[in-house]
């Protein structure tokens, strides 16, 4: 008898067996395991392939036994599994009742539970009678002008300052070199050659480019300072350091004219092929947020419309996910006025059914998705790769490497694309209505659906249903564009 499996028990979508695999069995694997071993194994001592089976046992039994039985624990769920053609929504719990070292030794049977937490059984409502509004909102020609302005302002060039006497004021740029000494000498990271200071721009430490001010080419400016506490460098928060700035020349901001050359110096063919790609841009980023408006929607209408019984194990896992968040804003005092009035049953009340929409939103997309035969494509996850990895400059390989070695990170990654993958499908056949609104109602925050609490006690952050709806809320909001990088003088 190779393994015996019985079930034990079973109530609403939980099912427990028992498994019995005999030492007999796992023996007889091990000698087989060594068999393979032998003819590949070069030990001092003996001749190639021919070490004895009792030395490679004695020598790697209890490593080579280790892996027969995690390999007779896999084998055993995915044996329960089909012979109770079940669906599991998340692998098995197992609980072990043997002696290990016993059965590892060959003294004994190896015998565990198998705890399955099912997939409940349920209908997905008819794609074709879901009705959505989806908000929609043309950029208008004077924000196109309005972002065009912007870019300019952002794009400022300099030119030699003009007139008798050139003294830098407030918005020109001093060039120069300067050497910084802290308790007269020089300190690592604080000269710099040609540095280009703006004055009023704030990238340097306070009082450093206001010092500045009123300087002349060709002279030098003794700037004082005191490093904040807070500076990044610890070795200079809070000292106070000497700069000689000797100044080269002095620039004043040349406003950009919107005009072709303008759009020329940005790549583009013309100022009308400027204005076409803000105009597309701003479009994008409507639409992204029309997307995000709508699958909001979606969502609240497939929480609703679907009832079942929820695995318990998976609600007790995205809760413990959510309640580790809120344990860590509350330990870092970043805990909302809202929740900090509410006791810690109410608390846990409110997140248990954000839990509980979670789970039911992403089993009802999972469902929709196996009966429509969504699949996500090799070179989507690929795609997904690169991406994740160039978060990551110098480490890319690595990160590709840790994603191919562990399916469960890979399916991290495959998660998101194919809930949005549903829902492009349920977009599709639902009947979805756009309907115009003004910018400000398209970007205004949504209220909280009904059921995370009652009228008067709600949690105060967003719950998110899924990752994707995450993702959604991002794509919402303009990203903030990155500093650039400063010299270790700046702040």
């Amino acid at each position: 008898m190779s393994m015996q499996i019985v079930e034990k028990s079973g109530e609403g979508l939980s099912r427990v067996f028992g498994v019995t695999v005999p030492a007999a069995t796992l023996s007889e694997r091990l000698d087989r395991r060594i068999a393979e071993l032998r003819p590949q194994m070069n030990i001092k001592g003996f001749r190639p392939g021919k070490v004895p089976a009792a030395h490679v046992k004695r020598m790697y039994g209890k490593s080579l036994m280790s892996e027969i039985i995690d390999a007779a624990v896999n084998e055993s769920q995915q044996q329960a599994i089909t012979d109770a053609n079940l669906r599991a929504a998340a692998s098995p719990e197992i609980n072990v009742s043997s002696d290990l070292e016993k059965v590892m030794d060959g003294q004994a049977d190896l015998a565990f539970e198998l705890s399955v937490e099912l997939m409940p059984e349920f209908k997905t409502m008819d794609l074709a009678t879901i009705k959505l509004d989806r908000p929609v909102y043309e950029p208008t020609a004077e924000e196109v002008d309005e972002q065009i302005t912007e870019i300019a302002a952002q794009n400022v060039s300099y030119e030699p300052k003009a007139g008798k006497a050139v003294k830098a004021a407030d918005g020109d740029m001093v060039v120069g070199d300067f050497v910084g000494r802290i308790d007269g000498e020089i300190f690592q990271g604080g000269s710099m050659e040609n540095a280009e200071v703006v004055i009023g721009s704030g990238r340097f430490i306070p009082g450093f480019e206001e010092q500045l001010t009123g300087a002349k080419a060709d002279t030098t400016v003794t700037i004082g300072v005191t490093f904040p506490e807070d500076y990044g460098a610890t070795e200079l928060a809070g000292k106070a350091a000497e700069f000689e700035f000797q100044v080269k020349e002095v620039k004043s901001p040349k406003k950009s004219e919107i005009n072709d050359e303008f759009a020329t110096s940005l790549g583009l063919e013309s100022l009308d092929k400027l204005k076409e790609a803000v105009k597309g841009s701003l479009e994008g980023q409507n639409a992204q947020a029309s997307r995000f408006k709508a699958k909001r929607a979606l969502l609240d209408v497939l929480d609703t419309g679907h009832d079942f019984p929820l695995p318990p194990r998976m609600v007790e896992s995205e809760f413990a996910n959510i309640w580790a968040q809120v344990e860590a804003e509350k330990a870092a005092g970043e805990l909302s006025d809202e929740d900090k009035a509410k006791s810690e049953d109410q608390l846990k009340g409110e997140y248990r059914k954000i839990a509980e929409r979670r789970v039911r939103l992403g089993l009802v997309l999972a469902e929709i998705g196996r009966v429509n035969d969504v699949t996500v494509e090799d070179q989507e996850l690929n795609q997904a790769l690169i991406n994740e990895a160039r978060r990551y400059p110098g480490q890319e390989q690595q990160v590709v490497e840790f994603y191919r070695s562990n399916p469960q990170a890979a399916a991290q990654l495959r998660a998101p694309i194919y809930e949005e993958k549903v829902v492009d499908l349920i977009l599709d056949k639902a009947k979805v209505t756009d309907k115009k609104v003004s910018k400000e109602e398209l970007y205004a925050e949504d209220d909280l659906p009904e059921g995370y609490g009652d009228s008067e006690a709600k949690p105060a952050k967003k719950a998110k249903a899924t990752k994707a709806a995450d993702d959604g809320e991002k794509a919402e909001k303009p990203a903030k564009k990155p500093a650039a990088k400063k010299a270790k003088t700046e702040e």
